[in-house]
């Protein structure tokens, strides 16, 4: 099956947008079911593992991905390396020509191994659908927010 791909504009800079997108730190803020995110390590570089904790059925389940691709603040890219559910996760941040804005494209696909193999297509891939929509929906309000309150302190500054 193809990846589930969602797009959003949203408000800022390619470095802002990028920045707030691919922390682990802030997942919670806009993915749904995200308890906890960190990236091991004090800056990120390919090969850096990142943790990732969600809230699903009522049980927390932590998942360690490895990051595959950094392209600030463009790209990046993380694989899941455990678990029965493995996540394919990528973001491309592109700037709106003549505007303060980015498109924020994110791929999710999955890869089932054991019991996964059968809950990716019936339960996993439906439920990251419907997630999908909604953490898009969380991310644009977050970044425009901020971007509007940037913009009001420059305007009171000035």
């Amino acid at each position: 099956m193809a990846a589930i791909v969602s797009t959003v504009e949203v408000a800022g800079t390619p470095d802002e947008v990028f920045a707030y997108v691919v922390d682990p730190d802030r997942f919670p803020e806009w993915q749904a079911g995200v308890v906890d995110g960190q990236l091991e390590g004090e800056t990120a570089e390919v090969g850096a593992k990142c943790t990732t904790t969600r809230r699903i059925g009522g049980r927390e389940r932590t998942v360690v991905s490895e990051l595959v691709r950094l392209d600030p603040p463009r790209a990046w890219g993380v694989r899941g390396t455990d678990g029965p559910i493995r996540a394919a996760v990528d973001v491309t941040v592109e700037p709106v020509p003549g505007r303060r804005a980015c498109t924020v494209r994110i791929d999710v696909d999955f890869e089932g191994h054991g019991i996964g193999k059968v809950l990716v297509p019936l339960l996993v891939r439906p439920q990251s659908r419907r997630e999908m929509r909604g953490n898009m929906a969380r991310l644009k309000q977050r970044l425009d927010d901020a971007a509007g309150s940037a913009s009001d302190d420059r305007d009171a500054a000035g």
